[in-house]
């Protein structure tokens, strides 16, 4: 049997292999394991993993993997046609010099993740957007401090506030409604507090938040636009992002269609819920020249 080491790709067999982790730590007869796509911490006998090339992909991860995929051409597509819709309302105005007139101003986000590999994930999946994003590694524990300094610097129109959590083992009888039964929810929970005393208006600020199995009615209540996980399921990595990329991409006249967010997410409506809200995407006129180009006529003294 091939020996397990740190960064090897495993799967458990008593789940029947239906999610790749990542072996991060090595303890005893341990091994500390993370998901490679979904939100997932933990750890697991040696015992009980099978390196991820010698097992049969499950439907799960499969159905995930075409799911992600899907997700992401889906928010190309979006982005394909409202360039098509408002350079063909541009084109139909005399006014204008014609459809190439506009810029773009979609809005920003800042990311915060308490993981790092997922966070480098979502900033690459941003700059294929062409969506502004700041992305920022943070352990869950220090997020809402790092807002506090971090809200007013970069004055985001979207915060996304995810990483690690879970139901504790210690707590998996036990009340579900009580932020005590979650790894990381209430620091969660503190962060999205932190962000709505810095911007109370739902419109103006954005919130994503949460993680695998979090405690979702906790997360709304605290004053977040959209969280996971109502069935306290496991997430996709991506989620969030693909929530917060919808965000500002949709115009500042309209609003979020909720149940076409959450049909295209990979964890779809047990895993990730929210509210009505209102797009951060706005179009600017004239598009900037190139000022080497003009020929101006000094005027000041």
């Amino acid at each position: 049997m091939e020996l397990t080491n740190i960064g090897d790709l495993v799967v458990r067999k008593s789940y029947g292999g239906d999610v790749t982790f990542r072996v991060t730590e090595m303890r005893s007869h341990q091994a500390i394991i993370k998901g490679t796509d979904f939100r997932l911490l933990a750890d697991a006998p040696l015992e009980d993993l099978i390196h991820a090339k010698d097992a049969v992909p499950s439907e799960k991860s499969q159905r995930a993997y075409i799911k992600a995929q899907q997700s992401v051409q889906k928010l190309h597509q979006d982005r394909e046609a409202q360039v098509e819709q408002t350079r063909s309302r541009l084109a139909g105005d005399r006014n204008l010099a014609g459809a190439q007139s506009y810029f773009e101003v979609p809005g920003t986000v800042l990311h915060l993740d308490g993981d790092p590999a997922y966070l480098k994930k979502s900033l690459d999946l941003y700059k294929k957007l062409r969506v502004p994003a700041h992305g920022q590694y943070v352990p869950e524990n220090a997020m809402a401090q790092a807002l506090y300094r971090l809200l007013p610097t970069i004055q985001p129109d979207i915060v996304v506030i995810t990483g690690h959590d879970g139901v504790l083992k210690s707590r998996i009888h036990g009340d579900l409604y009580s932020l005590s039964s979650y790894k990381n929810s209430s620091n969660f929970v503190e962060a999205i507090q932190i962000a709505r005393q810095y911007e109370r208006n739902f419109d103006a600020l954005t919130i994503v938040a949460g993680a695998c199995q979090s405690h979702f009615e906790a997360l709304l209540q605290a004053g977040a636009n959209f969280a996971s996980s109502p069935g306290r399921v496991l997430i996709h990595a991506l989620d969030p992002v693909y929530i917060a990329a919808k965000s500002a991409l949709t115009s500042v006249q309209g609003t979020i269609h909720i149940t076409d967010v959450l049909s295209h997410t990979v964890s779809g409506i047990q895993g990730v819920g929210g509210i009505e809200t209102r797009g951060s995407y706005r179009i600017g006129l004239p598009k900037p020249q190139d000022l080497s180009k003009l020929n101006v006529v000094p005027s000041a003294i």
